[in-house]
């Protein structure tokens, strides 16, 4: 084969999802000459996680600049943290710049991929069927709400939606609104919905730690330095004092008897102390584990919020659910008109609920029985041509996800080139490589702060956690250059 010839396969690569990193990895192969992608969306419209959710307060708990693509940095956010629809709106953006809407499939949801010895047959819903040479799973992680098993959920008479489902012809002003769950989004709620409901009731089941963290309006003029200056706006984008944030913050979370760790629980109790005035109020916010160990809320407000005089805390304990509102442990009757369920998503399932076969009829689903994992998040063994951004065991952890999908992205597209170059027919990990990286990943989550004693969505079903459990600085630098030796290559 001479060189001419070994760049002459047009390798077929569908992407699956068309949320940030759907969108990115379609960017990426389109910048680098690959001719046949495609996207398959399950959806009507683009953007994952910024179009299911649109509740009000939405926003982002990463900087808005260091929530951009390092390639299309962006200086019309209003905010510091970026509201919801702005988000969306860039990465609709993303899609019209890069001209990508030919690519797109919506309403195609892909219910089963399996694997025919050279190429992967993905079937979708409504029946259809798609071959190509490499799937890119783009699926995202937080996309399957998780309802809450509440005995007569299904008697409630009034509004009652998921926070990730939110009904927009529900009337919320003058209501009698409660909200169950008091993660990010049940924060954001409440710090949105007081004031303007006449009674909203944060049904709470276990105290969050909360790190304040301000977030200021760029004023117009801020926002034309940065379109002036694109240096200044490159800059902001990867600030010196964001980037030691990131640092100090992975330090914490990786070792929880560090002095960073320290740091941040000091940090959040002083908030806790001085921002609730009513110390029975604040015993109740006062969480009964280490700061981290579940995701940590960054709000400005949500303590304001939650002592506004139509606001009340409810940490009792839910009973039932009746026909005009839920009646908690101690026999109150909490009256309601919306009932919204802020109680997060399945974190586990990735790219469950399509039937992934890999090659000798490996079946995805079987194999992570015990626990969801892939390779540096990206590839397990026996499912050639076949990778995850933002998959199991990666940095998901209050973290920019672009620039973790970013970095993944580079290490894939190291991974297709010699399939591109019809060097290899396939590639997945070894199955070597795959069993020394879980169990050095088991020890090292057995360290850090989510293994400290308390429920989170990050723990598996096992109780390990299941996010990355070394530093953001040793994420970066694996994801520089595969070494080809922990793969199968055929």
């Amino acid at each position: 084969m001479t060189g001419t010839e070994k760049h002459n396969r047009q390798l077929r690569v569908v992407i699956i999802g068309a949320g940030m990193s759907g969108i990115l990895a379609a960017i990426k192969l389109r910048q680098s000459g690959y001719q046949h992608v495609a996207i398959y969306e399950k959806a009507g419209r683009i953007g994952g996680t910024w179009r299911d959710n649109s509740y009000p307060g939405l926003s982002c708990d990463v900087p808005a600049h260091a929530y951009t693509y390092s390639f299309a940095p962006n200086a019309e956010w209003s905010r510091h943290m970026a509201p919801g629809p702005e988000i969306q709106a860039y990465f609709e953006h993303m899609v019209k710049q890069h001209d990508l809407a030919s690519c797109i499939h919506f309403n195609k949801e892909v219910t089963a991929c399996e694997w025919l010895g050279d190429a992967w047959r993905l079937g979708t819903r409504d029946c259809g069927f798609e071959e190509a040479d490499v799937v890119i799973a783009a699926a995202g992680v937080l996309h399957h709400p998780k309802y809450p098993q509440l005995q007569g959920l299904q008697k409630f008479e009034g509004d009652c939606f998921h926070s990730a489902r939110w009904d927009h012809g529900a009337a919320l002003d003058g209501k009698r609104i409660g909200v169950i769950g008091n993660g990010s989004t049940g924060a954001q709620l409440i710090s949105a919905l007081a004031g303007r409901a006449a009674k909203l009731t944060h049904f709470q089941r276990t105290a969050q730690w909360i790190l304040p963290v301000e977030n200021p309006a760029f004023t117009e003029a801020q926002k034309q330095a940065l379109r002036d200056d694109p240096e200044l706006l490159k800059q902001a984008q990867a600030s010196e004092s964001y980037l030691a944030i990131v640092d100090h913050f992975t330090r914490a979370v990786i070792d929880a008897n560090s002095p960073e760790l320290a740091h941040l629980q000091a940090a959040v109790e002083e908030n806790l102390e001085r921002s609730i005035t009513d110390p029975v109020l604040r015993e109740k916010l006062r969480p009964q584990y280490r700061a981290a160990c579940k995701r940590l809320i960054v709000s400005p407000d949500y303590y304001q919020a939650i002592q506004h005089p139509q606001v009340a805390l409810v940490n009792d304990g839910i009973e039932c659910v009746e026909f005009c509102g839920i009646r908690t442990r101690d026999g109150v009757l909490h009256e309601l008109d919306v009932l919204v369920l802020a109680t997060g998503f399945h974190a586990d399932r990735f790219v469950r609920d399509m039937n992934v076969v890999g090659s000798n009829g490996r079946v995805l689903n079987e194999v992570w029985a015990e626990r969801s994992f892939a390779y540096l998040a990206m590839s397990v063994p026996g499912f050639p041509n076949f990778f995850m951004l933002n998959g199991p065991s990666g940095p998901v952890g209050n973290f920019s996800l672009i620039d973790v999908a970013e970095a993944q992205w580079n290490y894939i597209a190291q991974l297709l080139e010699p399939l591109r170059e019809g060097r290899y027919q396939q590639i997945s990990v070894g199955q070597t490589a795959m069993d020394d990286y879980e169990v050095s990943r088991i020890e090292a989550a057995r360290n850090t702060v989510w293994a400290s004693g308390c429920s989170s969505w990050y723990l598996d079903a096992q109780g390990i956690p299941a996010t990355w459990p070394w530093s953001y600085a040793h994420f970066r630098e694996v994801m520089t250059t595969p070494d080809f030796a922990h793969f199968d290559c055929a």
